[in-house]
């Protein structure tokens, strides 16, 4: 097979945007690259169109699953009041949901103008009675249950030893209101809603065309809690991947509450960090550290600023996760600890620092690091565990920054171009459905550090700012050093994987404020094409 006509895009070659190729492809891998025209012509010669061709995406952090369930249940974005949403729920929950629970994703209560409060067990009431109802928050950090539901969970002692008290909200009297952050989300959705593989499976099928269509084939995805099973979730993948329903590739992380989890992890499966077939493979043990700014639950070494009696929370002790590290590390996992609050990242330094972690065979992971300082960027370039970044919440949030962790902090926040100046390695990621998974847009985002309407003026921190080659090769081949596929897969050069996409316009042919409307045309798995814009 031949891809002919094409214009190249490589991070860091210097190609001329102006001239055309042709590339050879054997056996799924590019075999050579070619200035000009092929001179071949026939049934195996593809006409790319004058189309610009570069590596296909890598999203290190998302979660595929969830993704996939809001696009089978019920999806309340668009929601802008109270009213309306008890109207989605009464028109549309026995379509949407077919088992005992009424359940809601993507709320946003902030906006609601025809109730003066935050939505309460109380409120929710007003839809049933009888059945556990639940309601995820857009930002996946918090959630909102009915009594039925409450009632399950004050039966848990071990709801009572993973959750923080502070991740329970309570009312004047102490009593529970029925609204719960971080923790507290992630124990309900694991421990009382799991679903069935037919389940997930219709959900991950829902999903996979949405990415296809923007040109990611591989993605580092966090599901557990919205199955409730690894081995289901395990089994879920691998069977749509025998039935060859499985176009991208995929890294399933397991999230863990505990070193009980974690051994139990660890006894029940033999599968390691990047191990596994062709499509499905085992990925790190994720573990929260804190909650997030908006909540106030991210740990910071100082108060915040809008609340100054609180510093946030830290889920772990530092000897607690010390020994959760150290025993994932021993048994050749990766750990993949959210960690947004400065205080947080400085305990994932602390135990990536322990001797036996070995952060350079294991290459670890922190997940956002939003909130840094001089100290931390020192030492996270001493040490350079991968840090998984999202830009697009930094275009949604950047206003918000300096009221949460004050103007001296701000500056420190969301800071990319420190981590390339310190040679700390870094991914670009969504956190879709959380984030934007159009990963043109979060180049975007990182290039320019405005939103779309190019606030503010000269970018949010500048100096901050990624080029261009930079945030692309951190969208795409900086994800393979995590799966240990850096030889084989992230590149548009001879010898690699033919995982690459057809695209609209060449990137560096694009002003810098309009990369988010290039479009993915095609994308081509392993010299195969699997996805074509109609």
């Amino acid at each position: 097979m031949i891809i002919d006509n094409v214009r190249l895009f490589r991070p860091f070659i210097n190609d001329d945007p102006e001239t055309m190729h042709h590339i050879v492809l054997e056996n799924g891998k590019i075999a050579e690259i070619h200035k000009g025209r092929a001179p071949q012509q026939g049934n195996d010669v593809h006409d790319g169109k004058e189309r610009t061709i570069m590596t296909s995406f890598t999203d290190s952090h998302l979660h595929l699953l969830r993704y996939g369930l809001m696009k089978v249940e019920l999806d309340l974005r668009h929601v802008t009041s109270w009213r309306e949403m008890k109207e989605e729920m009464r028109d549309y929950y026995p379509e949407m949901e077919e088992n005992d629970w009424i359940v809601g994703r993507g709320f946003n209560d902030d906006q609601f103008t025809d109730i003066d409060h935050y939505l309460t067990a109380k409120d929710l009431d007003e839809i049933h009675l009888g059945k556990p109802i639940f309601f995820l928050h857009q930002d996946g950090h918090e959630c909102v249950v009915n009594d039925k539901v409450m009632d399950m969970l004050k039966m848990e002692d071990s709801f009572k030893k993973a959750v923080p008290e502070s991740f329970i909200e309570k009312d004047n009297a102490g009593e529970w209101t029925g609204r719960f952050k971080d923790t507290a989300v992630h124990f309900i959705k694991r421990h009382f809603r799991g679903r069935s593989k037919q389940e997930a499976k219709e959900a991950i099928t829902a999903a996979i065309p949405h990415f296809l269509n923007l040109g990611i084939t591989t993605v580092h995805t966090d599901d557990l809690n919205f199955i409730g099973s690894y081995q289901i979730l395990w089994e879920s993948y691998r069977e749509l991947e025998k039935d060859d329903k499985l176009p991208i590739e995929v890294f399933l992380h397991h999230y863990i509450f505990n070193k009980d989890d974690l051994d139990e992890f660890i006894e029940s499966f033999d599968i390691r960090s990047g191990e596994g077939t062709v499509k499905v493979k085992t990925g790190a043990i994720k573990i929260f550290l804190d909650g997030t700014q908006r909540l106030h639950t991210a740990a910071m070494r100082f108060p915040y600023s809008d609340k100054p009696d609180t510093t946030g929370n830290l889920v772990y002790s530092q000897d607690e996760l010390n020994e959760i590290v150290k025993a994932a590390s021993e048994n050749d996992m990766q750990v993949a600890m959210h960690a947004i609050g400065d205080s947080a990242v400085e305990q994932a330094i602390n135990a990536l620092e322990q001797p036996e972690v070995n952060v350079s065979k294991l290459r670890h992971r922190i997940i956002h690091a939003q909130t840094l300082g001089p100290d931390l960027i020192e030492r996270l370039g001493d040490l350079k565990p991968f840090i998984e970044t999202q830009p697009s919440f930094l275009m949604e949030e950047y206003d918000q920054k300096a009221i949460w962790v004050g103007e001296d902090l701000a500056p420190y926040c969301d800071p990319f171009g420190s981590l390339e100046q310190n040679g700390i390695p870094y991914t670009l990621s969504s956190d879709a459905p959380i984030g934007n998974l159009n990963p043109f847009e979060s180049i975007f985002g990182a290039v320019n550090r405005t939103d779309f309407e190019h606030q503010p003026e000269g970018g949010w921190v500048p100096h901050e700012k990624l080029t261009l080659d930079q945030s692309v090769e951190a969208f795409t081949y900086t994800p393979k050093l995590l799966e240990y596929q850096e030889s084989l897969k992230g590149k548009l050069e001879e010898g690699f994987e033919a995982d690459f996409i057809l695209v609209t316009d060449h990137p560096k042919s694009t002003r810098m404020i309009d990369l988010h409307e290039i479009r993915v045309d095609e994308v081509w798995v392993s010299g195969e094409r699997v996805f074509e814009c109609n």
